[in-house]
């Protein structure tokens, strides 16, 4: 196996990082650590410190004809709400800030990506009339990226969208119909659409710290039970609210319908967690899903073990 030095010092650094709301709270001395949903120990660092990966704000967009970095089958994370111009969030700027907070629309949103989970979702800031802005703790659950609110500084679970510790524990993002697709899929539909710019730090766009990850057979920083019916802890599934689908089973028939919803997949997008440059990575495909009428519907293309750890009552969606 194969790893970048980023990614082999975040893994040195965590194995001995054992829960410790006293020390966290010197860190975090705004974070009511009397409220929780979640016992301590199930969460540990992920290496960097609060603010190491540091989230973008207010993130600077271009004309899709003025973009000329992005390899044809880059994955993106596109954003289309209605009466608005199309945006993509390249997944070679989230690997490296895993949250962009922007304003669509007058809609304030997140777009999150936790590469080690896959986990691609983009929620509402808004909360009980307030509005929030995220940051990344350096924290993972089950190998999950948590999130932090500046506000408050409650802190968030990514793949769920939902406060584990501090104020807003408990309370839920609302997650909207956004979705990832290669680059030139997105704007060969949206030619006057727009795309975030290169940001103004320091980092290797266009790489993957993360070589390999998803032909391993288990994931890092994490320790809890396999999926069940034999499915491989880093096959990607679709999950919509707590049923998963395999990757594999959509790949093979193309489109499926089922529990009121529409799947569908085609080829042509790079995995962005295969080879060192994600560009190249192997083909994963690209998924829509739409409910009945033909809208988009909220969604993720997690790995199977996130899935079976967040959701571990949740249904398979097996041939």
């Amino acid at each position: 196996m194969r790893l970048f030095p980023s990614l082999a010092l975040t893994l040195l650094l965590s194995l001995p990082a054992a829960a410790n709301p006293e020390r966290w709270a010197q860190e975090w001395p705004n974070t009511d650590f009397s409220r929780s949903s979640v016992a301590f120990d199930s969460i540990m660092s992920g290496g960097p410190p609060r603010d190491g990966i540091p989230a973008i704000d207010d993130p600077r967009l271009i004309e899709v004809a003025m973009e000329a970095r992005l390899d044809p089958l880059e994955p993106v994370i596109v954003v289309e709400l209605e009466g608005e111009r199309p945006r993509a969030y390249p997944v070679r700027y989230l690997t490296w800030h895993e949250i962009v907070n922007d304003v669509v629309g007058g809609v304030p949103i997140a777009v999150t990506f936790c590469p080690l989970c896959n986990s691609a979702i983009t929620f509402d800031r808004r909360v009980g009339g307030e509005v929030l802005s995220f940051g990344v703790t350096g924290k993972l659950r089950n190998s999950d990226m948590v999130m932090y609110d500046r506000e408050t500084e409650s802190w968030w679970q990514q793949a769920l969208g939902t406060g584990i510790v501090g104020e807003h524990t408990g309370t839920e993002l609302t997650p909207l119909p956004t979705w990832m697709e290669s680059w030139q899929d997105y704007a060969a539909r949206n030619p006057d659409g727009l795309v975030m710019d290169e940001p103004d730090w320091r980092r290797p766009y266009g790489t993957n710290p993360y070589v390999g990850y998803d032909s391993l057979r288990q994931p890092f920083l994490y320790s809890g039970e396999d999926p069940p019916h034999g499915i491989p802890p880093l096959v990607r599934v679709v999950r919509v609210g707590d049923r998963a689908w395999p990757l594999t089973r959509l790949a093979e028939e193309g489109e499926i319908t089922e529990a009121g919803l529409t799947l569908n997949w085609s080829a042509g997008q790079a995995s962005a967690l295969d080879t060192g440059t994600i560009g190249e990575g192997r083909d994963v495909g690209n998924v829509r899903v739409q409910d009945a009428t033909g809208a988009d519907v909220p969604h993720d293309v997690m790995f199977a073990f996130a899935f079976h750890a967040f959701w571990p009552e949740g249904e398979w969606m097996l041939p």
